[in-house]
């Protein structure tokens, strides 16, 4: 068997960004190939084909993801202000060159009307990450609460992420998450 003479990872990072911007209907094996540099074989040896190495780049986004939220609510002060911190980093995600949306949203949004496993694998990360804000939001509130918050945490997540196509979303999207979530201990 052949070795591989290539980065996985940084291929993975390659498919991604292509994946991220065009979805995975948008995007062709050629665009798969020149993003990546490999060739049609080594794409099919490896990743065995788009469908899987779309999979790869999903998962390994949402690892990502899921981390940097678990990382900013275990440095918070306290859950809430975690929370804070992670809604309001991604209303002024729109400022930035370029803005792409999440990922999973994206994938979900796209494949919905299939149903098919990649849509499962965008649907169970998002619910991953629900399931990891009810977590941290049990430590300070019941279960019935925790849950009914996380639910309406990933709503307005949801809502930012279309959202933040729009004209000049920020300003509009930091007051609606303060309106829409008082129970959090927004700083401004």
């Amino acid at each position: 068997m052949a070795r591989a003479q290539y980065d996985r990872e940084e291929i993975l990072d390659r498919a991604l960004e292509l994946f991220w911007v065009n979805g995975f209907n948008g995007s062709s094996m050629q665009q798969v190939v020149e993003k990546t540099g490999l060739k049609p074989g080594s794409i099919y040896f490896s990743f065995g084909n788009k469908e899987a190495l779309f999979k790869e780049a999903l998962e390994r986004y949402a690892q990502r993801n899921i981390g940097k939220i678990r990382t900013t609510l275990d440095a918070a002060p306290s859950v809430g202000e975690g929370i804070c911190r992670i809604l309001d980093g991604m209303a002024l995600e729109p400022e930035q060159n370029k803005f792409l949306s999440c990922f999973l949203v994206k994938t979900q949004l796209e494949l919905a009307h299939n149903g098919n496993e990649l849509y499962a694998v965008a649907a169970s990360a998002l619910r991953d990450v629900e399931a990891l804000f009810q977590s941290a939001l049990e430590r300070e509130y019941d279960d019935e609460t925790s849950r009914a918050r996380a639910a309406s945490i990933m709503l307005h997540i949801f809502g930012m992420r279309v959202y933040g196509y729009g004209k000049d979303p920020v300003a509009r999207m930091r007051g609606a998450l303060r309106e829409g979530l008082p129970w959090l201990p927004w700083s401004d």
